[in-house]
């Protein structure tokens, strides 16, 4: 793998799936920084990580340092974890969404973003419309590679508590061996999949900005292919 001097920025990095990708560049010589935007520290050090701490809603705040070659982001919440429907929307749409006007500002030629399956702007499901207007607004921002992946529910284990998706993990388990053909996609996805597809992506031409979950596990498997 050739070397190069690459700046990444990774938000959402205490995540799930964040923290899969942040290990991921940290490992990959390709990157010669990883900036971090977020309200708590990682948890660890390393020589190429650079983290910035402050309030990742009010994002422009930060946009001196908002400087890189592409920019991942993980962000996400629930809503058990928060309940409020306007902080919901400010988080999931509100921060992809400022940090993808970010790039365009800031001349990052590279955005890759974490939305979900069944993501559509005029869903009457929150959880959906909120996924489908970011997916609009970041588009609208033109930025030269875009790419926005939309994983069914995510497996794996977080440190918070999440009975509802809990639930619809055990049921999924139950029926993801029946799920063929076109119902492939509907099977869990692991962080680490999405982890490995995002940084894939980055550094590989791939010409579909929308990558639904059994394609982002078909990249995954060709990468280690």
């Amino acid at each position: 793998m050739k070397k190069q001097d690459k700046i990444a920025i990774v938000l959402g990095a205490t995540g799930l799936t964040g923290s899969f990708l942040v290990k991921e560049l940290l490992d990959d010589p390709r990157y010669a920084k990883v900036k971090l935007f977020s309200r708590s520290k990682i948890g660890f050090s390393h020589p190429k990580l650079e983290e910035h701490l402050g309030d990742v809603l009010d994002l422009k705040s930060f946009k001196t340092f908002f400087v890189a070659d592409e920019v991942f982001c993980c962000i996400g919440t629930t809503k058990a974890k928060t309940p409020d429907k306007d902080l919901y929307h400010q988080i999931d749409c509100g921060i992809p969404v400022k940090a993808a006007q970010l790039c365009m500002e800031n001349g990052i030629t590279t955005f890759i973003v974490i939305s979900a399956l069944g993501a559509n702007p005029k869903s009457k499901v929150f959880y959906n419309k909120t996924k489908g207007i970011m997916e609009e607004e970041v588009v609208k921002c033109k930025i030269k590679k875009t790419h926005i992946l939309q994983p069914s529910l995510i497996g794996g284990r977080r440190e918070e508590k999440r009975f509802g998706e809990w639930f619809a993990k055990q049921l999924l388990k139950i029926f993801n061996f029946a799920m063929i053909g076109p119902w492939q996609k509907y099977k869990t996805i692991h962080p680490a999949a999405i982890a490995t597809t995002m940084a894939w992506l980055a550094n590989n031409k791939y010409h579909k900005i929308y990558i639904e979950s059994d394609e982002i596990k078909t990249i995954n498997q060709d990468c280690k292919g």
